[in-house]
């Protein structure tokens, strides 16, 4: 009994998730008439989308946030009919999916790679189901689709499709061994495999006659709107978690001060751990950090901005909280008071809120760590786009997982005196479970002493 009603409380969440999606199409609607966001929807499919294209300013508001109405309705239906457990992990690839249609992601080039991970699928023998999570965080290199398909005298559609086909293809192999290197370090796997590929890609695309730039487009303007929305947003799900989560409230704030003591170390199903409750409050109160950091310093809330608060509120349930995002992106702060550039630049603005993938670091090593590895991700990030073009959109991830890469062994090694191993879980073990989860200790060591 205690398995079915724990089922039932996550099937719940899709009834949410959906009220979501309706409200992202409502207020698409409010901000944009008819006659202007079919136009927008037109623009957003026709535009290459390397990094920097803010939907919001090619498109309008209003366009820009019903393509991520159909985009998060897309994936709200192929989590379902993958009929894999719903967990903390579909929350993350539900905020991926929404918080990246608004800068990069659109209803048509998201579908090559996922028919290549449906094609990968295929020759393992195994349900697509099981990659369906994994597909749609592929689409980190849409961007890719989009050049391909739309540079005139170059690429064709044609063109475009297969080389989605083949990214969609490559990157479930390719992530679940970037997953094991990074020792769940960096919550972004995703994007560092993304990274990876896109680092073979565009040279091999760039000698075959490509000239693939980066984009700068973004909007101003917006912060009052926006940050009321978002604001109203954060807040309803905080009460929601708190009141009508279906425990008393205070167990579910019990359970979020429990989350706080949690490293975040990949995989940490919070949803899974915790329950519904305590993860909606630490939605609600991640979300408000972040817009206060883009604020705070002076930023925009626009289409990349508010993306990458979603992506943090998704991840709210897979291992971000307060006390391990805030130091990360302290550093970030700290990286623009010593270094020559500012907080207020549109990358920076970005490395702030997608810094954040290191959250592990500061809760499993300590605070002081949390800093450093912000602070070095602060500049690793600025420069890592440029190679690749702005071609993926998980370029934080890839940045990353470099820092992460460099730091934890050094950490390991210098200041605990252990012998750095590889982890053995299976990438795709955090998408075939809804199970309740213990918590993990927060102290639990998983490398081999240093005799």
């Amino acid at each position: 009994m205690r398995h079915h009603a724990d089922s039932m409380r996550y099937d719940r969440m899709y009834a949410l998730l959906w009220i979501y999606t309706a409200a992202l199409a409502l207020f698409g609607l409010f901000l944009g008439p008819l006659d202007q966001i079919l136009p927008g929807l037109a623009t957003i499919v026709l535009t290459e989308d390397a990094l920097i294209t803010d939907y919001v300013l090619i498109a309008g508001p209003g366009a820009a946030l019903i393509n991520s109405a159909l985009v998060t309705a897309v994936t709200l239906v192929m989590l379902r009919l993958s009929h894999e457990p719903f967990n903390g992990f579909s929350l993350v690839v539900v905020g991926l999916m929404s918080g990246f249609s608004l800068f990069g992601k659109n209803l048509v080039n998201i579908w090559p790679i996922l028919l290549g991970a449906w094609l990968y699928a295929k020759l393992r023998r195994e349900p697509f189901g099981k990659y369906v999570p994994t597909g749609l965080l592929s689409t980190a290199l849409a961007p890719v689709i989009s050049y391909i398909a739309l540079d005139n005298g170059w690429g064709t559609p044609l063109l475009g499709g297969l080389a989605g086909v083949l990214i969609g293809f490559i990157l479930p192999p390719l992530s679940a061994y970037t997953y094991k290197i990074q020792n769940g370090m960096n919550l972004y796997n995703m994007g560092f495999a993304c990274g990876l590929l896109a680092f073979i890609l565009i040279p091999l695309i760039s000698s075959m006659g490509a000239t693939p730039t980066t984009r700068y487009h973004w909007a101003e303007g917006y912060n009052l709107l926006f940050g009321l929305a978002l604001g109203f947003f954060c807040a309803a799900l905080f009460l929601l978690g708190l009141l009508c989560s279906g425990r008393p409230a205070w167990a579910s704030w019990a359970g979020y001060r429990r989350l706080l003591l949690t490293s975040g170390r990949a995989p940490s199903d919070y949803l899974r751990m915790f329950g519904a409750g305590p993860v909606l409050i630490n939605m609600g109160i991640n979300g408000l950090i972040g817009i206060a950091f883009i604020l705070g310093g002076g930023g925009d809330l626009n289409g990349p901005t508010v993306g990458g608060i979603l992506t943090i509120m998704g991840f709210s349930a897979f291992g971000k909280h307060a006390r391990n995002i805030i130091p990360v992106m302290a550093g970030v702060f700290l990286g623009g008071v010593v270094m020559h550039w500012s907080l207020s630049d549109s990358a920076v603005q970005l490395a702030c809120l997608f810094c954040t993938t290191l959250a592990p670091i500061s809760g499993y090593f300590g605070w002081p760590f949390g800093v450093l590895a912000g602070f070095l991700h602060s500049s690793v990030v600025l420069y890592t786009g440029t190679p690749v073009a702005g071609m993926n959109l998980y370029n934080n991830g890839f940045s990353g997982g470099l820092v992460a890469i460099v730091l934890y062994p050094l950490i390991i090694d210098i200041f605990r005196h252990r012998r750095p191993t590889l982890t053995d879980r299976d990438y795709f073990d955090p998408v075939e479970h809804d199970e309740p989860l213990p918590p993990p200790d927060r102290q639990e060591m998983t490398e081999e002493r240093d005799h």
